[in-house]
């Protein structure tokens, strides 16, 4: 990877439906050597998706919350983790260090919806309590907020 995959990788951060002709402008490059050098990138796996950002109030989630969970002492971490993914408002999970072993972004329709979320939460095998932390506002998210 060189300055120029490091630049197109920054504009693509920005704005991923640029079109090629306009990162060729950007980076000094012809339309087709930047979709190769994107191909290699996507390849290669340093681009792993694109994706539309979206404001959660205006889709009806209007709640967002952190929650650490705490892992009982005898735990297998892929069923945790596969029953996470089936929880329907856990946006993104990560395995953590501290006394939490994952940390969940959470978003809701309303504080009902939270405190159903949670208590399925503690229902998974494996999982000793939660800790949530309500967000009051989001001030910027993602790098480039």
């Amino acid at each position: 990877m060189d300055a120029v995959d490091e630049q197109l990788i920054s504009l693509l951060r920005e704005n991923g439906r640029a079109s090629y002709a306009e990162l060729a402008r950007q980076v000094g490059l012809s339309a087709p050597a930047v979709h190769e050098r994107v191909g290699k990138l996507e390849s290669a796996g340093v681009i792993t998706g694109y994706r539309a950002v979206v404001d959660p109030a205006a889709v009806g989630l209007g709640v967002t919350a952190l929650v650490g969970l705490i892992e009982s002492d005898s735990v297998v971490e892929e069923g945790i983790e596969d029953a996470l993914r089936e929880v329907p408002g856990v946006e993104d999970c990560w395995f953590v260090a501290g006394s939490e072993g994952y940390m969940l972004k959470v978003r809701v329709p309303d504080i009902p919806a939270l405190e159903s979320t949670i208590s399925a939460l503690n229902r998974i095998r494996g999982v000793a309590r939660t800790r949530t932390t309500v967000v009051l506002s989001t001030k910027w998210e993602g790098r480039h907020g």
